[in-house]
């Protein structure tokens, strides 16, 4: 065949070979983030991928993916309940968090996001690694004036509306490492959103709730915040978070230590399930060791996406 000829037959090639069908292939990761303790609750740092095994609807699944999480980026969303229960904690919950922010954030590395939620959800500050727009931020975290409880048309502490707000609108469409941190009582009285939905829409987004509970007993007359700590208890466990409570014996200060130390010493385990997804669900996950005396802390399931 002549060179002529060649270049004469090229163009008939080309349209059989746009006939010809494209397969394409996507390989959905399942990311799980995990953090492990001994029985006097240390944090265990030296487990290898060949220590961990993980089911997936009770079926075990191979690791294909495995790092200690000490030096990834991290994702954080500061969510601050600013409702008038919270009005005498409000100062020190300002400045504990900018010292908290001052030790954890690296700037040019991780990324935080302000909003505080009473009336409604208010982002404070979009995501920034800048501690100087993040310090500026929180100075602007307050209780409603009485202007805003004299317009108000809605329900009171909008606490689920705000998960579901920052999940959906910020974290949802992040990678890697994500964590919301709740400081507050507990107390929602105004959600659309339930405390299930507000659970989903994070474990739909991979993003784990660690919440402090932070309270000023005095405003309920003495009889404690009603049912604050059980919905921040089951909000953090669904997610893989933590739950901490300040008290006289424990501190906000001493809070954010143990929380910056927790960040810091988590796993990523990624597996690719042995189940293609035909409907979108949520699957169980059960991650163990197989070193004794050790407690994994880890979401329970993630939302298998079509």
């Amino acid at each position: 065949m002549t060179r002529r000829e060649a270049l004469a037959l090229l163009p008939a090639l080309l349209a059989a070979q746009d006939d010809q069908p494209t397969f394409k292939t996507e390989v959905k990761v399942v990311n799980v983030l995990a953090t492990v303790r001994d029985k006097r609750g240390a944090f265990i740092r030296d487990l290898d991928k060949d220590d961990f095994s993980i089911l997936e609807n009770g079926r075990p699944q191979t690791i294909r993916y495995y790092s200690r999480e000490t030096d990834l980026p991290l994702t954080l969303g500061l969510m601050i309940d600013t409702s008038m229960s919270q009005r005498r904690v409000m100062e020190a919950e300002r400045a504990a968090s900018y010292r908290f922010l001052d030790q954890v954030l690296r700037e040019k590395k991780d990324q935080v996001f302000i909003m505080q939620f009473e009336l409604s959800p208010i982002l404070r500050q979009e995501l920034t690694s800048s501690l100087r727009q993040l310090n500026e931020s929180l100075m602007a975290v307050d209780t409603p004036s009485m202007n805003d409880l004299r317009s108000q048309t809605g329900g009171g502490t909008v606490l689920y509306d705000a998960v579901v707000k920052a999940a959906n609108g910020i974290m949802k469409s992040r990678t890697g490492r994500k964590a919301l941190i709740l400081l507050t009582d507990g107390v929602d009285t105004g959600s659309e959103a339930t405390i299930t939905e507000a659970i989903e829409t994070a474990q739909r987004a991979d993003t784990l709730i660690y919440s402090i509970l932070f309270s000023d007993e005095g405003y309920y007359g003495g009889f404690g915040e009603p049912n604050g700590r059980s919905v921040l208890m089951r909000m953090s466990r669904e997610t893989g978070g933590g739950f901490f409570e300040v008290s006289k014996k424990q501190s906000l200060d001493q809070i954010y230590g143990l929380l910056q130390e927790e960040l810091r010493s988590q796993y990523s385990i990624g597996y690719v399930s042995d189940q293609p997804v035909s409907i979108s669900e949520f699957r169980k996950i059960q991650l163990t060791t197989r070193r004794k005396g050790l407690l994994v802390q880890t979401r329970g399931r993630y939302w298998a996406q079509r």
